[in-house]
Order: C-alpha cells, then structure tokens, then sequence
C-alpha cells in the first residue's frame, strides 16, 4: 500500500517536486501529451504530461515528477497502483466512525418499534451496505461532495428531523426520524467514488429516489409478514417526496407532516454545508463571488 507523505499543499509554487496525484480529468490529449487536472485530498492543479502511450486515463493514480508553477509541468511519470483512496480524494473532516456512531445514538433513542428496528437493522446492520455507506458522498457537486459526506449529510438530516419532530409534535415521529436516515440511500449506488466523483449509469438512469425505493421494496419483501401496509407508505412516502416538489426533482408534492420535516431538514443541512465550503473560500468574510448553487452572493 503506497504511504503518501506529500500532498499538493505542501509544495511551493516554482519547486520541483516528486508527489503522487490521481487523473480527475483528461482535457486534451495528442500523440505527445496529455493536459488534465490533476489532485489529492489538498487541491488539484493542470498538468501537461509527456505521453506517447495514451495511457494517462482519469481515476489512475501517477507518480508525477517535474515543476509545480502556476500548473505542473511533468518530466516523467508512473503509475501507482496500491494507494490509499482517502488520499487523493476530498474526505469527511469528522472521523466517520464518529458519525456512525452518533446516527446510532439518534436510532437508540427514537426508532423503537419493532417494524422500525427491523427496517433500520436491514441496512444498517449489513456489513456491505455499511461500508459503502461510510465511502459514500452527498452528491457529485452539489453538496457534501467528498468521502463521508453522504453519512454526515444523513447526521446532519436525522438530527434536524428529531428537532423538528420534537418542537412541532410531530404524531408519526419515528417515522420521520427513520425516513430522514434513509432518505439518501440510493446514493450508494447513484454515484461513484472509487475515483472521480460521477454518476454512475445506474445513477444516471434512475437517479437516487427511485434507487432508494427499489432498496426499501427489497427490505420490505425480506420480511413481508411484518410491516403494515401504514408503514411502508409511510417511509416510501417519506423517500419519495424528500425533494419537496416536482421542479426541485421530487417524484411527487408533500403531503404528509413527515416528508415536510424530512425536506426541510434535508434542505436546511445541504444548504448550510453550502455555505460551509464557501466560508472556507472566504476566512477574512466580506462579500463572495456569486454562487450559482445558492443563486446568491453572501456577506460573510
């Protein structure tokens, strides 16, 4: 397993360097080079790389050597080939274990009945969903779009959805609370991230909502003596109308006071890490750039 030790950070603009970097995107190739951006988890910068092979391909990871000045000029390259992904991709700042940990605290205290254990113990409790829960990100470019951003972004939805739930007496509190953990599952299998972040086909086709359903209908089928029919239209209902309305992507309109929470707790935390990410952009505050996410520039 390579250890990498330099990351594009630490190396001073017009000083030649050996550092390891992952192609995120190939922009120009001919018979003699390859422009493209190149990155770890610090940064990324454009890169014109010596290639007569047509070798260099986005999600690859090189060994690059040459001058860091204004972009990279590489001399030479290889590959590398046993890496830690972590390294070369923007990840969670929290560690996620953390975050698992506390979603389970939320679970302990609110998801009590025995439909809703089972349901939350068909996901969570399965190994291969788990990990690829934890791998996960919030979106390709959108919102908590790194390593881990998917289960922060759930954290910061559950959360959000037991306040919610407490300050308006929500009658089906569970149910919100449950829904808001598993509102964005079908994004393990939406998007990509054992490289450049992107959609998958799948992802691309279908896209995470109707994914999440397909999911649900599937725990539901394991165990089709055990949940009320109240129940799974509940959660799926929850699941599906989680966008709010049909402009913002949601299947269908709200109507249910759980979906109003999950929503607006999914859209209260996505928006706000927004805001994080630009902040970090801005550490002496003033106004920002215009942000097209936010249709806004900011004061900070």
């Amino acid at each position: 397993m390579s250890n990498k030790d330099i990351f594009l950070n630490d190396v001073k603009s017009g000083e030649n360097t050996k550092i390891s970097l992952m192609v995120m995107r190939v922009m120009f190739r001919d018979t003699t080079k390859v422009v493209a951006i190149l990155a770890d988890k610090s940064g990324d910068i454009k890169a014109t790389i010596p290639c007569k092979k047509g070798d260099v391909t986005e999600g690859r990871v090189i060994l690059v050597e040459g001058k860091k000045d204004g972009n990279f000029d590489v001399r030479k390259y290889e590959f590398i080939d046993e890496y830690e992904i972590e390294d070369y991709l923007p990840t969670v700042k929290r560690p996620i274990e953390d975050i698992v940990e506390e979603l389970e605290l939320y679970t302990d205290e609110y998801i009590i009945s025995r439909e809703g254990k089972a349901l939350n113990d068909y996901f969570f409790k399965n190994e291969e969903f788990l990990q690829k829960f934890k791998k996960a990100i919030g979106g390709v470019s959108m919102h908590h779009n790194y390593i881990g951003g998917l289960a922060e972004h759930t954290l910061g939805v559950m959360y959000l959805s037991t306040v919610f739930s407490e300050r308006y007496n929500c009658k089906n509190r569970e149910i919100a609370i449950l829904a808001a953990k598993l509102h964005d599952i079908g994004k393990i299998y939406e998007m990509s991230y054992d490289g450049p972040f992107k959609y998958t086909l799948k992802g691309e086709m279908e896209g995470h909502i109707v994914i999440g359903i397909q999911m649900l209908n599937k725990a539901f089928e394991s165990e089709p003596n055990l949940y009320s029919e109240d129940f799974k239209a509940r959660i799926k209902g929850c699941v599906v109308q989680h966008h709010g309305k049909p402009e913002f992507g949601s299947p269908k309109d709200m109507n249910m006071e759980e979906s109003y929470i999950v929503h607006y707790a999914d859209y209260v935390d996505a928006t706000m890490n927004k805001i994080e990410k630009i902040k970090e952009k801005y550490p002496d505050g003033g106004w920002t750039e215009y942000d097209r996410k936010l249709e806004a520039r900011l004061y900070l």
